[in-house]
């Protein structure tokens, strides 16, 4: 795995200008935030050695390297899914890519579905733990020069850049919720019992992503920020049917403001 990687490193470095020092991982309906790097490379995931190519509408499926904030950054637009019938390993390649293109913090995205009575359709959480019901993406050998056999996970979401973002979201008159989230395999949205579970357990929203690429993160001593827009809710009385194309529409209408706190945290690392 580890010459693989290097592979695909190697590559990219032939068409990139600097050395990211943030990676970003866009979720559905959020790619919106490519709009405000000053773009200086773009790869095709396909054109890149090793690399899956996402298959989920919404995913466009590049890899973004410019500048943020002044900062070097390079951004997923376009994940990638268990569901979609990928390995583990696949699902978290280029997390491990980035690592080694030289990322110093991530930061990731996505599109969940609230399971927390007291959210509404529209909402911004920052996550400050998961609940990860996926397979573990570190199944398998280990390759100690990413990290050891059994990475610590009691802070897989850093405090202190949480605790920075909801300073920023306050300066900037932007509410922000907190709580768990729990990433399922998908690709069905839950029932009304399997979202009464997932309360039940301590989820605060539910979705496909997002723990297994923190998990291989961490693995590798990454820091970790991540936010979800509530585009559903999973609560009694107000679960209705729900589409892709409705859960795309409402995550496009919230980013904004969850840009605003993205681009002032990469700001101030």
């Amino acid at each position: 795995m580890l010459e693989i990687i290097k592979d695909t490193v190697s590559y990219i470095k032939t068409h990139i200008q600097a050395e990211p020092e943030i990676g970003i991982v866009l979720g559905t309906g959020l790619g919106g935030l490519v709009n405000e790097i000053d773009i200086q490379t773009s790869l095709s995931y396909e054109k890149i050695p090793n690399f899956p190519v996402s298959t989920v509408e919404g995913h466009s499926g590049k890899l973004i390297f410019g500048k943020l904030a002044n900062k070097n950054v390079v951004a997923m637009q376009g994940r990638f899914h268990f569901y979609e019938g990928y390995e583990m390993s696949q699902v978290i390649f280029p997390i491990r890519v980035m690592k080694y293109l030289g990322i110093k913090t991530l930061f990731l995205s996505n599109a969940s579905g609230g399971v927390n009575p007291d959210f509404e359709i529209g909402d911004l959480m920052i996550i400050t733990d998961h609940i990860c019901l996926v397979p573990n993406p570190l199944i398998g050998k280990n390759e100690a020069q990413l990290g050891t056999r059994f990475p610590d996970m009691s802070e897989a979401y850093d405090k202190n850049l949480i605790s920075k973002a909801e300073q920023i979201a306050q300066n900037l008159g932007i509410k922000v919720k907190k709580g768990v989230y729990t990433a399922t395999t998908g690709p069905t949205f839950e029932t009304p019992s399997e979202y009464k579970y997932f309360r039940i357990i301590g989820s605060d929203t539910v979705g496909m992503s997002t723990a297994p690429e923190v998990i291989a993160a961490r693995h590798m001593g990454l820091p970790c920020f991540a936010m979800s827009i509530i585009t559903d809710l999973g609560v009694p009385g107000k679960i209705i049917e729900v589409t892709h194309e409705e859960v795309q529409r409402v995550a496009t209408n919230t980013e904004t403001k969850m840009t605003k706190i993205f681009k002032k945290l990469i700001e101030e690392i």
